[in-house]
Order: C-alpha cells, then sequence, then structure tokens
C-alpha cells in the first residue's frame, strides 16, 4: 500500500484507534546501569531533563523531505503500536518525544524503539527487580546524581526518555561507536549476547520498510 503526501499527513494528524486488544507483559528486563563517573555534557543533559517544563518537545525540520521522512516514520509505528498505547495523543506524543530525544543524542530511532519494547514492553511505570524504572528502565541511582533524588520523576515520559537517550549515547561514546558492547553496558551485562540480540531484533519492528521509505 502506498502512502502518499495527503494521507501521510492526515493519518499522522488522526491517529485513529481501530480496536484495542492484547495485554502488556507484567515484568520488565532487570536493568543494572553501574554508577560511575560522568562527562560535563552528560550532566548537563540529565539537569535540563529534571528541571523540564514537562510538555512534549516541539519538532523542527530541516526541510519539507525531513518532516516527511518523520511523518512517514510516525505513521508506521503508530500503527504497531496501537494495542500498546490505544489513547491516540498519548502514542503520538509518546512516539513524538521518542524520536525528539533519539535525535538529539544521535541515535537510531528504531534502536531506541528496540530497547524500550524490551525494557518495559512500552509500559510508563515498568520497575524491575532491581529497581530500574519507566520506558527505559532507567535506574535511580541516576537521579542521586544528577537531581534532587526524587526517583518518582522517572516516570515522567520525556524525563526517562532524555535520561535513557542521554545514558545510551554515553555508552556508545565510551564503547567507541560498538552498539553491541554499549547495549550491554546499559543493561549491566557488557560482552553477554543474550540483551544485545534481544534489542537488535526488536528494533527491525520500528524500521521503515523499504518500500515506505522510498516515497
Amino acid at each position: 500500500m502506498s502512502i502518499n503526501r495527503r494521507s501521510c499527513l492526515t493519518a499522522a494528524a488522526s491517529l485513529i484507534v481501530p480496536s484495542v486488544g492484547g495485554l502488556l507483559p507484567k515484568a520488565a528486563w532487570a536493568g543494572g546501569q553501574l554508577e560511575e563517573p560522568l562527562a560535563d555534557s552528560v550532566r548537563t543533559a540529565l539537569s535540563a531533563a529534571v528541571a523540564g517544563s514537562g510538555a512534549p518537545p516541539e519538532l523542527e525540520f530541516a526541510s519539507t523531505d525531513a518532516r516527511m521522512s518523520y511523518l512517514r516514520w510516525l505513521v508506521h509505528c503508530s500503527d504497531k503500536l496501537v494495542k500498546r498505547k490505544p489513547d491516540p495523543q498519548a502514542r503520538r506524543e509518546f512516539l513524538q518525544t521518542v524520536w525528539y530525544e533519539a535525535k538529539r543524542s544521535g541515535l537510531d530511532v528504531s534502536m531506541v524503539m528496540g530497547l524500550i519494547q524490551v525494557e518495559s514492553g512500552f509500559r510508563k511505570y515498568a520497575i524491575s527487580s532491581v529497581g530500574a524504572r519507566g520506558y527505559m528502565q532507567i535506574m535511580p541511582f541516576w537521579m542521586r546524581l544528577i537531581g534532587d533524588g526524587d526517583s518518582g520523576k522517572l516516570f515522567h515520559m520525556q524525563t526517562n526518555l532524555r535520561f535513557g537517550c542521554v545514558i545510551l549515547r554515553h555508552y556508545l561514546d565510551r564503547e567507541k561507536g560498538d552498539a553491541y558492547m554499549a547495549l550491554g553496558r546499559y543493561n549491566g551485562s557488557r560482552g553477554k549476547d543474550a540483551y544485545p540480540n534481544l534489542v537488535f531484533g526488536a528494533q527491525r519492528q520500528w524500521q521503515l520498510p523499504p518500500e515506505v521509505q522510498k516515497i
């Protein structure tokens, strides 16, 4: 099925829910980031997330093509996320924030979506067996390092996604761009196959099909 400019804009604006079904998994992957020294740039980015206004970020695009690329991605991912996030406004705001925070940190958006799927099953209030919280399963010690120690703020969507993306970027930089090792570090299982392979497998679900990319 082809998606032209008009239908893409219309679908992205409405994101109408056709049906609700399916249950979310109750357990969250036991992420276990480790406390370690942080660069000033990382501290600044995370501090800004704690002090943020809380509104979904406003997206800006350098060109019409860039905007259309985002809208194609939005429609594609929204269709896949209906069962997990049936409310259209909540789903749009979530995807808009994921896109913004991933791009802001220089990350592949599909990898971030794959990581969220594995970590929390897209559940905002997920808590793992080791206490990691929210969509991207952020450990509470990050709030002690950066914020006021209130780990409840990690359930705020933009704060959680900002922390997760900045932390993953930090680990990628430390691993010189090696996504396999960075994902292992994110999960506290550096050098082991299970977690990176799960994320890479989930990532494929959130990549635009070639036929959609060319539209």
